[in-house]
């Protein structure tokens, strides 16, 4: 039987498979003993590994940090890292972002986690399956990596790498097609003033760093005014509308607070390079950096911020940071935390890239290239690693947004391209 024939009869247990992650709202919560990312993205991980632990795959728990899965008895070459958390649901939904539901018109499976990055991992479970299932021999050992907090900074991973290490060959289903072997650098910057103003109470906007606010709510005496904008991911700022700089854009025109004044020169509405900021930076491997104003929230008699920053490979962290600080402090504020990790590149002629892109090659029929994007995959730490899906070119699964989705025949297709990938690289 050939892989494909194999994906398309088991593709209903793929999709139920896909629902029951879905049901479980892995948001990250209050930590607790034995939960460092509270119940829920726990719950999802103990779901996935019991499921490899029934295909007979040797499990491994750590701590509801990281679970693992190996295939095969042998020494390990590949290792195929995906997540199980995901982003709050946000606003704008046509339906219930738990449950899992199929609009055979449109071929879209919705809900949170369809593309990022439940059903990649329920693509990654399937393709090691359908080998064990088909007795495709491999010299190699095989290890699926389910992390439990990609979208909050990785902390999963930098436990887990205080005692394991990981395959010499490590792909992420957590980004796009053919290969993302390089990433822009990332900062999350937070700052905050004393805040005080006579027509504005309040102003909430934003819930989390790394996507474009849709949304800023300020209330004035007994009135609520609302700002509406549209969900992107952070890195892509130019496929959202920032609700936040649109309410400090339209505020400029009628109110005179300088904070927030001093905020909207910053950060201009459609701005999204930072070049206001002093930063604007751009090489030609990665292009142009952005910079978004994503959080904006009174809190205590505070104006608490939140900037999410990719910067080009050519740039580091202290440089960026230490421009934004002066330009912030300036504004007002003062910046009271910020963390990012320096860019990421892995060299597009190693075997380990030349082979997943001839993989990619056969499988679509389409050509194989390597690309660098400002959103940072869960390889951004692991040296050599690469992102390898889910995505593929100019498809957009809405991400981070609301009705995010990935379809039917791309789920299958997934699984078949992570299946030859291992094939190819552990026969």
């Amino acid at each position: 039987m050939e892989l494909k024939q194999y994906f398309q009869e088991h593709k209903q247990e793929m999709v139920d498979f896909l629902r029951e992650l879905i049901s479980v709202r892995s948001v990250q919560n209050e930590p607790s003993e034995g939960f460092p990312f509270g119940k829920k993205p726990a719950k999802a991980l103990n779901i996935m590994l019991d499921r490899c632990r029934q295909e007979g795959f040797a499990v491994e728990n750590v701590e509801n940090y990281v679970g693992t899965a190996v295939f095969n008895n042998a020494e390990l070459k590949l290792g195929i890292l995906c997540h199980l958390d995901v982003v709050p649901e946000g606003d704008g939904w046509t339906g219930d972002p738990y449950v899992l539901r199929y609009e055979p018109d449109t071929d879209k499976l919705i809900g949170r986690g369809a593309i990022d990055d439940k059903g990649p991992s329920v693509a990654a479970f399937f393709a090691l399956k359908a080998i064990k299932d088909l007795n495709i021999k491999l010299k190699s050992g095989v290890q699926l990596i389910f992390g439990t907090n990609e979208e909050n900074g990785s902390a999963d991973l930098a436990y887990y790498r205080k005692n394991h290490e990981f395959p010499p060959c490590v792909f992420t289903p957590d980004g796009e097609y053919p290969v993302i072997n390089g990433e822009k650098g990332m900062l999350r910057v937070y700052f905050s003033a004393d805040f005080k103003d006579n027509i504005i109470n309040s102003i909430k906007a934003g819930t989390v760093i790394n996507a474009v606010p849709n949304k800023c709510t300020t209330t004035c005496g007994f009135e609520a005014f609302f700002y509406e904008g549209k969900s992107a991911h952070a890195s892509t700022p130019e496929k959202g509308e920032n609700a936040i700089t649109k309410f400090l854009a339209e505020y400029s025109k009628e109110f005179n607070n300088e904070l927030l004044l001093n905020l909207a020169e910053l950060f201009p509405h459609n701005e999204f390079d930072g070049k206001s900021c002093g930063l604007g930076f751009s090489d030609e491997i990665s292009g142009k950096m952005t910079c978004v104003l994503s959080m904006l929230n009174t809190e205590n008699g505070k104006l608490k911020g939140g900037i999410d920053i990719r910067f080009p490979l050519d740039r580091t962290k202290d440089e960026i940071i230490k421009i934004l600080k002066e330009k912030i402090e300036s504004a007002g504020f003062e910046i009271t935390s910020y963390e990012g990790a320096e860019p990421h590149i892995t060299d597009e002629n190693s075997p380990f890239v030349q082979t997943l892109l001839n993989v990619y090659e056969r499988v679509t029929g389409e050509k194989g290239y390597c690309i660098a994007i400002g959103g940072g995959t869960y390889v951004h730490e692991i040296e050599g690693g690469v992102a390898f899906g889910a995505e593929f070119p100019n498809q957009d699964g809405n991400m981070h947004g609301a009705d995010e989705f990935i379809t039917l025949e791309n789920l299958l297709k997934n699984a078949e391209i992570m299946a030859e990938a291992i094939i190819e690289i552990c026969k």
